[in-house]
């Protein structure tokens, strides 16, 4: 089940009229068109296309899957997220389908050929639409019935469509078992959190929806009055309220498998929490899983969760009591980077019931004084935690998750309270509490809570999942005590590190009093963290169909754990570095179980002022990883990386001089390029004159397109804003990856002549690339890497025209078998096959004339032999048949 955003943008659903108990369902196009989609396995999965009318005319486009033999199978719906269609989920269901079940998929009200307004989930809109649709299954031969007009069905989705499946179980009797995912309980609790507006998320809503006209009006109307005042009134959270589950709770009483994400400031756990006890109330079977991954980012897991979801659906549809459903909680963790191209590495910690976010409370004492901070004058400039929108595989989500701090407050905006050093370690699960005496100038204030994890000597805190509680405190008068429940997480203190309690005055993704206030704050007890998960929870079962061992696993898991836990005073600068742009010295990085394994291994080189680098390698050289630890992502097992003479660690101060450009970057979709990258900067903290906004613009090269929102932009066109993005600053050391994926043959010549211009001006870049012809070109240097080493550094003339390497052309194709017996040859260090012949490096003592003389034995059909002059050749015998 793939719930990446934006493929499965599930936010939201709509409303509309309920439709009468006695509504036709009237199947417009397509009724018995059936086509066969190929399957990687028999048997082939049939898909028919249909538009179906119901109520005011609306017209669903649906798509209906079989596989297998004939005869009756438990059906599922599954309902796709905000802003896209019904394609976005046919992958899984064709894999539903081949397991056997019938599989209806539909685009919602307003979204992909379906006509209508959006309706955000309305019961007499879009779950009404469930019931019609589960009507039609009911007719199907190849639907199993529990009885007439009743079918064994499930429902699934994520974020959007996960609403709809708990709503449809609330307003349908039929429905037999749910899995949602990363979706809510309470739509005006998510949007509204404790009376604030989340003003960026439900900006992004509209965007998606492609603005309020494509609402229902009422729905239209409510967002702009809250917008435009920039406070939620009681109409507002009302019409919220009749679209979220909860007006329906004490009806959901069916198997629901609840997957919500530690990554979601739309969505957070607690809306799982409350949907877990809820439902658990009403006799259910319930199992909440929280993923690593979110609306904000991180990993969705989407392999996992669709494997639990068809064995959740096997046992409670199938009545397959051998399926095994899972543990009643699991929450996955994050153990650092364990893989060649540094991505984080997961664990599964699970327990038999599931705990709540209250459970086991510990008390950490915070000490601090009575503070006063001040709302400016418009709320601005905010503080910033989260970002809508910069999703995707990363995120800053994901990047908190590895120990990395991007969240910004800004001086005499927020009030902090801290602990002492923590003796040992301490695993946070589940929702902080604090309280804390509040007084304003106004007679009202909006405060945003976070707990941050300080490391030792104060380095860069680091707030989980970029998660903060917004609370409105009104009616304040001589002040009031404010209970604080704070976002649930799963987030392990390390010995030795601090919590830190904040308050700040404003938050980006929020609406703040326009007015200025002084808001004046102190503690009323200690900090309750919950700590009903700890390093005492089993590792959890994974599916059948990942190999793993558990003794192996829980090994691993120890063995990185006591690696991250390590800490080291960073050395002094080395003034005789102070000009070099970058040195690496015996930088090293393992992985695998027992730590044997290299993703890269004792690399060294330099790259001085005024050079373009070209870090070349095939895939799993270990490029990206040492990019990464060039960033201070990640944290090298042994060597050492010195920027300008300082050593490289997580939030070190030289990385202001480093701009970067890796794996893609995020945008909110809604604002334009310009407005894109103004808000990039403002987020640094540093002065808007020092941004070179004109220069990085015209280095975009986007025209008009910078006034139009991101969301329209091509992919070519999000990459030279993306790179525009790594220049801002003009930084010293550029690092480029990929930075031509998109581009058409112009814009490439173009980044080639930014590249140039760039370094000219005696500022350096990094680039990885796979267009070697473009690296050529646009290069002075290179360092080629293989299997986490260095294979050679140097010049690209001297490695391109390097006297040790030939091309011998032939008269007939090499194979295979002939070019290794040539690399075996004394004297030859390696040989691979080309088009036209062989390409051979010489190793020392090899000679040319000894090459001929041995290559005419092998009876080789030599036609020629001389210098190569070509990169890709030159890489080609460098690395070796790469075959």
């Amino acid at each position: 089940m793939d719930l990446r955003l934006p493929r499965v943008r599930g936010l939201l659903r709509g409303p509309r009229r309920m439709l009468a108990a006695a509504a036709a369902v009237v199947v417009l196009a397509g009724a018995g068109t059936w086509t066969a989609v190929a399957g990687d396995d028999p048997p082939p999965v049939h898909r028919s296309d249909r538009v179906v009318t119901v109520g005011d005319g609306v017209r669903l486009d649906t798509s209906y899957f079989t596989a297998g033999p004939d005869g009756r199978r438990p059906a599922v719906l599954l309902a796709h997220g905000f802003g896209g269609s019904k394609a976005d989920v046919r992958d899984q269901a064709e894999d539903l389908a081949r397991d056997g079940y019938a599989v209806l998929t539909w685009s919602a009200r307003g979204f992909g050929e379906s006509t209508g307004k959006i309706g955000l989930n309305a019961p007499d809109g879009e779950v009404a639409d469930v019931s019609r649709l589960i009507d039609w299954l009911a007719q199907r031969p190849e639907v199993r019935l529990d009885e007439r007009g009743d079918p064994r069905v499930g429902v699934a989705g994520g974020s959007y469509g996960g609403a709809v499946a708990l709503l449809a179980a609330g307003h349908d009797h039929r429905v037999d078992a749910i899995a949602p995912a990363v979706t809510y309980w309470n739509l005006s609790d998510a949007l509204f959190p404790n009376g604030v507006f989340k003003k960026l998320w439900a900006g992004i809503f509209v965007n998606l929806g492609g603005g309020c006209e494509r609402f229902e009006d009422e729905l239209c109307r409510m967002y702009e009055r809250v917008a435009e005042s920039g406070t939620p009134d009681a109409r507002a959270t009302a019409l919220l309220d009749e679209r979220s589950p909860q007006a329906v709770a004490d009806r959901i009483d069916v198997p629901t498998l609840l997957v919500q994400g530690q990554t979601d400031s739309l969505f957070p756990l607690d809306q799982a929490d409350l949907a877990a006890e809820a439902i658990g109330d009403n006799g259910a079977p319930v199992a909440v899983d929280w993923i690593a991954g979110g609306h904000d980012g991180g990993d969705m897991e989407t392999d996992r969760v669709q494997a639990r979801v068809g064995a959740w659906f096997d046992r409670y549809l199938k009545d397959d009591e051998s399926a095994g459903t899972g543990p009643a909680f699991r929450v996955s963790r994050t153990l650092g980077t364990g893989s060649g191209d540094g991505e984080p590495r997961l664990e599964g910690v699970s327990a038999d019931s599931y705990p709540g976010l209250a459970g086991e409370p510990r008390a950490i004492e915070l000490r601090g004084r009575e503070q006063s901070f001040d709302n400016p004058p418009g709320a601005s400039p905010p503080a910033v935690s989260a970002l809508p929108g910069i999703g995707g595989s990363g995120g800053l989500s994901q990047l908190s998750s590895l120990g990395i701090g991007v969240s910004l407050d800004f001086p005499g905006q927020h009030a902090a309270f801290e602990s002492a050093p923590l003796e040992e370690d301490v695993r946070i699960t589940g929702s902080p509490t604090a309280t804390v005496h509040v007084e304003s100038t106004k007679d009202e204030a909006v405060l945003f809570a976070k707990v941050y994890d300080v490391g030792p000597g104060g380095t860069q805190p680091v707030l989980p999942s970029q998660l903060v509680t917004p609370v409105r405190v009104d009616d304040i008068g001589d002040g009031r005590d404010v209970k604080l429940t704070l976002p649930a997480i799963d987030h392990e203190v390390e010995r030795g590190h601090r919590l830190r309690l904040v308050l700040s005055s404003t938050d980006l993704g929020y609406a703040s009093p326009a007015a200025p206030a002084t808001y004046t704050v102190s503690l009323k007890g200690d900090l309750a963290v919950p700590t009903s998960l700890g390093d005492t929870g089993q590792v959890a079962g994974l599916p059948a169909w990942v190999w793993w061992a558990p003794l192996a696993g829980a090994a691993v898991a120890a063995t990185l754990l006591l690696t991250a836990r390590r800490r080291t005073t960073a050395p002094p600068p080395d003034p005789a570095l102070a000009g070099v742009p970058l040195q690496i010295t015996g930088l090293t990085k393992r992985y695998g179980k027992s730590g044997d394994r290299f993703a890269v291994r004792d690399l060294s080189f330099r790259v001085e002022q005024g050079q373009v680098l070209g870090l070349l390698g095939p895939n799993g050289a270990g490029k990206t990883t040492t990019l990464r630890m060039l960033m201070g992502l990640i944290t090298p097992d042994d060597g050492e990386i010195r920027v300008f003479g300082h050593a490289i660690a997580p939030g070190a101060p030289v990385l202001s001089r480093v701009g970067a450009f890796v794996e893609g970057a995020g945008f909110l979709p809604h604002l334009s390029g310009r407005e894109n990258l103004e808000l990039y900067w403002r987020a640094t903290g540093r002065p808007p004159e020092d941004a070179h906004l004109d220069e990085a613009l015209e280095i975009a090269g986007l025209g008009d397109a910078l006034a139009r929102a991101v969301r329209t932009y091509s992919q070519g066109m999000r990459q030279r804003l993306a790179i525009a993005q790594a220049m801002l600053g003009l930084p010293d050391l550029l690092i480029l990856d990929e930075p031509t994926n998109g581009l058409d043959p112009p814009q490439i010549r173009e980044m080639r002549e930014v590249m140039i211009r760039y370094a000219a001006a005696g500022r350096t870049v990094i680039v990885s690339s796979h267009l070697l012809s473009e690296v050529e070109q646009s290069c002075t240097h290179l360092v080629v890497m293989d299997r986490g080493r260095l294979v050679q550094a140097g010049p690209v003339g001297e490695i391109v025209g390097s006297g040790d390497t030939l091309l011998v052309g032939t008269f007939a194709a090499v194979d295979t078998p002939l070019a290794e017996k040539v690399a075996a040859l004394p004297g030859v260090a390696s040989a691979a096959a080309t088009d036209g012949g062989l390409l051979v490096r010489l190793g020392p003592g090899g000679t040319a004339r000894d090459l001929i003389a041995e290559l005419v034995r092998l009876d080789v059909p030599v036609e020629s032999v001389g210098p190569h002059r070509r990169l890709e050749d030159a890489f080609l015998t460098l690395i070796g048949d790469p075959a």
